[in-house]
């Protein structure tokens, strides 16, 4: 028996909390070194004396009454139960303590046994949590507020106020049907019953209204509010203002309806080429439904030798790129090729970080058979075309510009047009008169070949424009008139020895008529010596 209460002993000091062990009359028969330590009593102070000893006076009538109760009705109760329980040391200073209860009927009369533990950091804590909490709360910027069972309003954060309009003291302890529009609604009922019920109710779209009376889409968040044992004694809730999203959601609602019924062809991809989406006119252009294409690679839709293609806009477009409308090559889901047109854009998160891309493609193989026959008869020109950027630089020159200045049209292209000319100042003109004039007719040049041969010509240039009416470049047609200027010099040389010649006539006709004229004064003259000459022989008196 010795060895059975030295055991017992060993085992009250070596539990870690202070152990007091008390009667149904509530006198403290044994307690342990912690409880001395706890409490600052010796432990012959404490044996024999009242459980109510080490428990303020002003709640030692309240407290004795409870620990009748315990005993006439016993049960464990462990510690962490949420009950405000305080001790009071030998000093009588008062600290928070937590107290797990359990008791035992050893034959001679029931013994109740608490532990007492220290609660004073525990509590510390609590209120340094529940001040974190309170500053989380104050300084969110979503609007938080709290409410009773009853849904009166109990607390109101700075951005409930700024949400709403109301001030704290405006709006604590009036009902939270203050905040909807038109009186309580039963949806206000059901969602403080499921609440009531410890269901947190997320994302509930409503209608809330303000101090100033205009109402706004909202976006609800309850929480139940619960004590220590679970039951609920009010509500929170998180309030956001939801019209910039509904309006986003709008947008993009219909955003989406534009794209479903578009008569385009819009495709989505990520930057590794998967497809995200599929409108149905994309599939009327491939023959693939939605259903077959999303989630596969794009280079489904392009022939093998062109999927380097797709790689290098996808790179182009993830770098933050503006990308040129590319003319390329698609492949149907039959297998058929045909020329497609595809514009590509980047798809860019709020953050403006790329995440995709989009694609409008049209199928151009009427464009593009009508251009081939436009370039056949551009071609077949004899004339020299060329097509000059605003910057004077040759952007497109047919087969006869090639013949003409013996430079191959992928070196023409980029290059000044002015650089082929003999007088190239005066080939800038040109194109400048179009600019300032909107034509240039017959504007005489000289052409350079690349082995020196020089051709005569004459342009006419004009100016071509965008669908908006913009000035993209100068069209200029020259024609080969050496061989016109040639005649012409000819036939001026000619003119030049005929009117030589007529001048050299005339000047022989005026020496001939003024020696026929002399012929005739000398003849005149004669005649008239004849008849004043006396006759021969006939003086006075001659006698024939």
């Amino acid at each position: 028996m010795p060895s059975q209460r030295m055991g017992f002993a060993g085992l009250l000091e070596a539990v870690p909390d202070a152990l007091v062990g008390v009667d149904q009359g509530g006198v403290i028969r044994f307690v342990n070194h912690h409880t001395e330590s706890l409490f600052g009593y010796e432990r012959g102070a404490l044996v024999g004396a009242p459980l109510e000893t080490l428990v303020p006076e002003s709640v030692r009538q309240v407290h004795a009454a409870h620990r009748k109760g315990f005993c006439s009705a016993p049960r464990t109760r462990p510690m962490g139960t949420g009950l405000k329980l305080v001790g009071r040391r030998a000093d009588g200073t008062q600290f928070p303590v937590d107290i797990s209860l359990s008791w035992a009927d050893p034959g001679d009369g029931m013994l109740v046994v608490a532990a007492v533990r220290d609660a004073t950091d525990h509590e510390r804590a609590a209120r340094e949590q529940e001040r974190r909490l309170s500053a989380v709360v104050e300084f969110s910027g979503e609007a938080i507020l709290s409410a009773t069972r009853e849904a009166i309003i109990s607390s109101w954060n700075p951005a409930a106020q700024r949400l709403y309009g109301y001030c704290a003291a405006e709006i604590v302890g009036r009902p939270v049907a203050a905040l909807m529009p038109q009186g309580p609604p039963d949806e206000l009922s059901a969602l403080l019953d499921k609440v009531g019920a410890g269901q947190v109710v997320e994302n509930y779209e409503t209608s809330a209204v303000r101090k100033d009376g205009t109402v706004f889409p909202a976006c609800l968040t309850l929480s139940p509010i619960c004590e220590a044992d679970g039951t609920v004694i009010g509500s929170s809730t998180i309030a956001r203002d939801v019209t910039e999203q509904r309006k986003t959601f709008e947008a993009a609602q219909l955003m989406a309806a534009v794209i479903e019924f578009s008569g385009e062809a819009i495709i989505t991809a990520t930057l590794d080429g998967t497809i995200t989406s599929w409108n149905p006119a994309a599939g009327r252009l491939y023959g693939y439904s939605s259903q077959e294409i999303v989630g596969t690679p794009g280079s489904r839709l392009c022939p093998e030798d062109r999927h380097h293609e797709l790689g290098e806009v996808l790179t182009r477009v993830g770098a933050g790129q503006e990308v040129e409308p590319l003319q390329t090559v698609g492949v149907r889901k039959d297998g058929k090729l045909f020329a497609i047109l595809v514009t590509l854009s980047s798809i860019r998160d709020k953050d403006d970080v790329v995440l995709g891309a989009s694609a409008i493609a049209r199928d151009v193989t009427e464009q593009r058979r009508a251009f081939e026959a436009a370039r056949s008869m551009i071609e077949s020109s004899l004339d020299s075309l060329v097509a000059i950027s605003p910057e004077g630089q040759i952007t497109d020159a047919n087969e006869a510009t090639v013949r003409a200045t013996g430079v191959p049209r992928r070196e023409l292209i980029g290059t000044p047009f002015s650089e082929y000319f003999t007088d190239p100042q005066k080939a800038e003109r040109v194109y400048q008169l179009v600019f300032t004039e909107g034509m240039a007719v017959n504007y005489a040049l000289t052409l350079r070949h690349r082995d020196g041969t020089l051709t005569e010509v004459l342009y006419n240039a004009s100016a071509y424009r965008d669908a908006a009416g913009k000035v993209l470049g100068v069209f200029a047609a020259a024609r080969d008139v050496t061989r016109q200027i040639q005649a012409q010099k000819e036939a001026d040389h000619q003119q030049a020895r005929e009117l030589e010649r007529l001048a050299e006539l005339e000047q022989f006709q005026r020496l001939t008529v003024g020696r026929e004229l002399k012929m005739i004064e000398l003849k005149k003259e004669i005649e008239y010596l004849r008849k004043s000459r006396p006759a021969k022989g006939g003086g006075p008196g001659d006698q024939r």
